[in-house]
C-alpha cells in the first residue's frame, strides 16, 4: 500500500511539474503575442498618421469619415 502512495505522489509531482512548465511556455507565448500586437498597432498608427499628413483633408473631415463608417456598420 505504501508503494502505491509513493507512486501516486510521484505522479502528482510529475503532473505539477508539467503544469508549471506548460504555464511558463504559455506565459512566454502570451508575452510574445502582446509584443507583436503592440508593434502592429504602432505600425498602423504610423501609417494612418502618414496618410493624414500626405492628404489635404482636415482632422474634422477624417474623424467624420471614420465615425460615419462606424455608424453605417452598426446600422447593418
Amino acid at each position: 500500500m505504501a508503494r502505491r502512495m509513493i507512486s501516486l505522489d510521484d505522479k502528482i509531482d510529475k503532473a505539477e511539474a508539467a503544469v508549471i512548465a506548460a504555464k511558463a511556455k504559455y506565459d512566454k507565448a502570451l508575452d510574445e503575442l502582446e509584443k507583436l500586437v503592440t508593434k502592429r498597432k504602432q505600425m498602423d498608427d504610423k501609417r494612418v498618421l502618414e496618410a493624414y499628413h500626405a492628404s489635404e483633408k482636415t482632422v474634422d473631415e477624417i474623424v467624420d469619415f471614420l465615425l460615419s463608417k462606424e455608424t453605417e456598420e452598426e446600422a447593418e
